[in-house]
């Protein structure tokens, strides 16, 4: 540094080795002071009101600096590229020997942003310093990150592991009765902090898109956790909001999710989407199967399946209302065939094998019609109970629609995720209609979903949402049992369902009968300290006792 600034070794040598100290001192002044002859005479006068010459050359220092700065970020708009870039290189060679100095290293670092091209020599100087490597911009380290991943994915770490954190208090907030899981829009999720951020780490750089997108996969792969999911569509649909063609014009899932995107904003599938969603599946050419790893990701993001599969059953029941069959329905084909696609997502990456299962058909023959005439059930049971008392005695045919769903349903869910699915929505379509019988017949069942889907986070969440409006329910022995005993209980060897549990009692308790409810709180107790299961036990035990009556 001494050799561009005359810094402490200098005056140290120069003291050293003069004869007269202080006109040795002067003479650093005079060399090293503002080389302005109209300043000079100024200083005697600052001298006398006791102002130090360090706080007097620090000012100076900084309004120059500052002004530097300046006329360095409106090079951007005001100078030729070329001549920009030029001159950019220059200033760059002749003051990067200043970055050490603190007060002069927000100049260089202006300099380092504007540039689009930094040479490897200064960049390797910047990784090696932790310190200046922190005081870096983002638009510096990006030209860093491009060729050091394990850099960029130190970075990137703390930013996934955020995301998952924000889902996850989303879904286990017990407080949380308003903004639900599925509530936000695409585009109001897709404005939050970390999708922004690494947004903007990313900028326009396809190399470092790819990183995050290969660090999803690997993530994805590794812990099954569907949330990855939903950050790779997010990222892609942030930078087609910001507009960044250098990424989503080579980003081949880029228009299949920007059409997805639509149509889970507007909430549905109108025949156009539809046919340029199947398009896009249709026209995958060969040697590019790899696209359908990616494609099937985006489907597997729990909002995609949860818009497929609320379509899904909106299509089912129309057609039960107008007589008509699934399989005649294109639209809800298509649905299927992308809710299959996306629910085997980690089976493909895992096993690289970039094919399509073959769609059973009989899901459509045999299946559907099976789901539909469980719909037809709870149908003709609503209406019927609308009916006067004595038009309901005085009925000619009476059929039952409260016994056990059909054989086809449960037997179909042990074996297909695409029939778990769509009998988990149908099951909180009668939730969200409080149709206690309904939902009881269908609880009895999807503790046998496949893989055990029922048991996952995003449906728990959204069934334990629409049970809470039903509390006056868990008054009812045979509600609780079924509820409990029929679905929930048997999933208690998975963490989260004794999370879900909690929420619900939070607010269901006091309708619960006594011995149920410490039944129910005995079988949820963690195994380590938990702030809510205690506050919960505090809540219920200010719940007084029922009076037992004596009997002689």
């Amino acid at each position: 540094m001494d050799d561009i600034l005359s810094g402490q070794n200098n005056l140290r040598n120069a003291l050293t080795s003069c004869d007269d100290p202080l006109k040795a001192i002067e003479a650093f002044q005079l060399r090293n002071g503002i080389a302005f002859q109209s300043l000079r005479p100024m200083l005697p006068l600052l001298d006398l009101h006791m102002i130090p010459r360090l706080d007097f050359h620090t000012s100076i220092l900084e309004e120059l600096r500052d002004k530097l700065i300046q006329q360095i970020n409106d090079m951007n708009t005001k100078t030729d590229v070329k001549e920009r870039d030029k001159k950019l290189k220059d200033l760059l060679n002749k003051s990067f020997g200043l970055i050490r100095v603190k007060q002069l290293r927000p100049a260089v670092m202006a300099i380092l942003r504007n540039m689009k091209q930094i040479d490897d020599k200064y960049l390797r100087v910047l990784v090696r310093d932790r310190e200046l490597y922190a005081a870096c911009d983002v638009e510096v380290k990006r030209q860093i990150w491009r060729d050091n991943q394990s850099l960029f994915g130190d970075e990137v770490s703390p930013e996934l592991s955020q995301y998952i954190r924000v889902k996850d208090t989303i879904i286990y907030d017990h407080l949380n009765l308003n903004n639900l899981f599925f509530s936000p829009s695409p585009k109001n999720r897709r404005q939050g902090e970390v999708v922004q951020k690494l947004a903007h780490m990313i900028g326009s750089s396809v190399k470092l898109y790819d990183m995050v997108l290969q660090f999803l996969r690997t993530l994805f792969l590794r812990t099954r956790n569907v949330h990855y999911c939903t950050l790779r569509a997010e990222l892609l649909m942030a930078l087609h909001d910001l507009d960044i063609q250098e990424i989503i014009s080579v980003d081949p899932c880029h228009k299949f999710t920007w059409c997805l995107d639509a149509c889970i904003r507007e909430k549905q599938v109108d025949i156009k989407r539809s046919r340029e969603l199947q398009g896009f599946l249709d026209n995958i050419k060969r040697g590019h199967e790899q696209i359908l790893g990616d494609l099937s990701m985006t489907l597997c993001d729990p909002y995609a399946i949860n818009f497929l599969a609320t379509s899904a059953i909106k299509i089912l029941l129309h057609l039960v209302s107008i007589d008509g069959l699934p399989r005649s329905n294109q639209i809800l084909i298509l649905l299927l065939r992308m809710l299959s696609l996306g629910l085997s997502a980690w089976r493909m990456i895992d096993t690289q094998d970039f094919k399509e299962s073959k769609f059973d058909i009989q899901i459509l023959t045999k299946f559907l019609p099976a789901l539909t005439s469980l719909m037809v059930d709870d149908q003709a049971r609503y209406f019927h109970s609308r009916l006067p008392p004595d038009e309901r005695a005085s009925a000619l045919v009476v059929i039952d629609h409260e016994g056990p769903v059909p054989e086809a349903i449960e037997a179909y869910i042990q074996e297909s995720s695409v029939a778990s699915i769509l009998t988990m929505y149908y099951a909180l379509h009668v939730a969200k209609q409080k149709d206690r019988i309904g939902l009881l017949r269908i609880l009895t069942i999807l503790s046998s979903c496949k893989d055990d889907r029922a048991y996952e986070d995003p449906f728990l969440h959204s069934l334990i949402a629409y049970l809470i409006p039903m509390a006056d329910e868990f008054s009812n022995e045979e509600f609780c049992t079924g509820l409990f005993d029929g679905f929930l209980f048997a999933g208690l060897n998975r963490d989260n369902v004794s999370k879900h549990i909690m929420k619900l009692l939070w607010y269901v308790h006091a309708k619960i009968n006594r011995i149920r409810l410490n039944t129910v709180i005995k079988a949820i107790e963690p195994d380590y300290a938990n702030e809510l299961y205690d506050a919960l036990v505090k809540k219920i035990e200010l719940i007084p006792e029922p009076m037992q009556i004596e009997t002689n």
